[in-house]
């Protein structure tokens, strides 16, 4: 067995093997607050959007959800800009804490029988957190 120096070909293939498992464990990470929100869509849609009509409910609930996907281009802007400045290294950190923090703002936010109307803003504020 032999080992030879890595060459710059090597280095490159390596630095982009790196850059694509980087970037699937993100859209995974991603996919997987998206799937949970959508699995439990119409528990949210009980407690946060309460109306007489339970369609109206699950509509508001899944409008909700519809603004974590308008954000994810606008959010794919702002953070390749801060990728760019910083590092993706940085940039992907700054992500992955993001969604967290709206994930927990969503798991601990009460409910609307117990902070009225501010319920429905601050779930929205934690899809677009995401």
């Amino acid at each position: 067995m032999s080992t030879q120096p890595l060459t710059s070909s090597d280095t490159i293939a390596v630095s982009q093997t790196r850059i694509v498992v980087a970037a699937v464990f993100g859209n995974l990470l991603e996919f997987f607050d998206f799937t949970v929100y959508s699995f439990f869509a119409l528990t949210i849609a009980k407690l946060f959007f309460p109306s007489q009509d339970p369609v109206v409910s699950t509509l508001l609930a899944l409008s909700a959800f519809a603004i974590g996907f308008v954000a994810r281009p606008v959010g794919g802007f702002v953070l390749g800009h801060y990728a760019d400045k910083h590092g993706r290294r940085a940039a992907l950190t700054l992500t992955i804490f993001l969604m967290a923090l709206g994930s927990a703002a969503i798991g601990l936010a009460p409910t609307y029988q117990t902070i009225g109307i501010a319920a429905p803003v601050l779930i929205v504020i934690g899809l677009r957190a995401r």
